[in-house]
């Protein structure tokens, strides 16, 4: 029960030309056979036509990024869509399906073939039109979560309060707010539990062992129901959902709040 866990549920070469050929004189038919003579017909070289090269077929255009990358290079593709409009969130650096359909755009807004995938020609049209990104442009920062009215049970004591109404995590003590974030959690058929509960089992580099899935800065509160970082929400917001658990997309902002929470702090989980 301690180790279940959860996890995400549902991206020719040239021609030749001959050689001349080498013209052979050889006596007119009319000369005598005995005055000695040449005869005086001169004979003309064999022409050989030439052949003109035939052109190479161009190369097909490289993919360099496609659905399912994740690195800086498809951070820096959606920072530079985004400069010209054709991208309308954060960057992330994971090439889902948003980044396919603002790839998809921008090809046919320029008559290029809409794959989705970026191909060198893709890439080079765009470099051109767009300026290298600022660090500010390639990773903006969180606007911050709409906090939703505590529930009544999150204003005593040290609470990790969690709305399903508003979507986010606030982690109170004693009626202030410390800090918030966004939040996802279980699809209709692994719905995540409501109710009040407790801290009982911390796992920073935590793994399921049910789903082989990663749960980074797990806080366990219900069975294998835990709060923990989601590197899928992080680069998916919210087109996928958890097995049960409340996933946290902004790990700097879990990672503090891993080295806050204690085992036995109260969880309380309502709409």
């Amino acid at each position: 029960m301690l180790t279940a866990g959860c996890r995400i549920e549902d991206a020719g070469a040239a021609g030749s030309t001959a050689p001349p050929a080498v013209a052979t004189a050889r006596p007119s038919a009319s000369a005598s056979a005995d005055d000695g003579k040449p005869g005086g017909g001169t004979p003309s070289p064999s022409a050989t036509p030439s052949r003109t090269p035939s052109a190479s077929p161009s190369p097909a255009p490289r993919t360099l990024m496609s659905v399912g990358d994740r690195s800086g290079r498809v951070r820096e593709l959606q920072a530079r869509l985004r400069q010209i409009g054709h991208f309308d969130r954060s960057p992330t650096g994971y090439y889902g399906t948003a980044t396919v359909a603002s790839v998809q755009s921008f090809q046919g807004k320029r008559g290029l073939s809409r794959t989705g995938r970026t191909d060198t020609v893709t890439w080079e049209r765009l470099l051109a039109m767009t300026r290298k990104p600022t660090a500010k442009e390639l990773d903006p920062p969180a606007p911050a979560p709409a906090v939703a009215k505590p529930d009544a049970r999150c204003l005593t004591g040290r609470v990790l309060c969690i709305s399903k109404n508003s979507r986010t995590l606030s982690w109170m003590i004693d009626g202030r707010v410390v800090s918030s974030m966004d939040v996802r959690f279980g699809s209709q058929y692994t719905p995540t539990r409501e109710g009040t509960f407790s801290v009982y089992w911390k796992s920073r580099h935590h793994v399921s062992t049910l789903y082989d899935s990663p749960m980074p800065y797990a806080m366990f509160f219900s069975g294998g129901q835990a709060v923990h970082y989601s590197s899928d929400f992080a680069a998916r917001g919210y087109s996928g959902a958890s097995h049960g658990c409340v996933n946290v997309r902004d790990e700097g902002k879990i990672a503090s709040l891993f080295d806050q929470v204690r085992n036995g702090d109260k969880v309380v989980i309502y709409w």
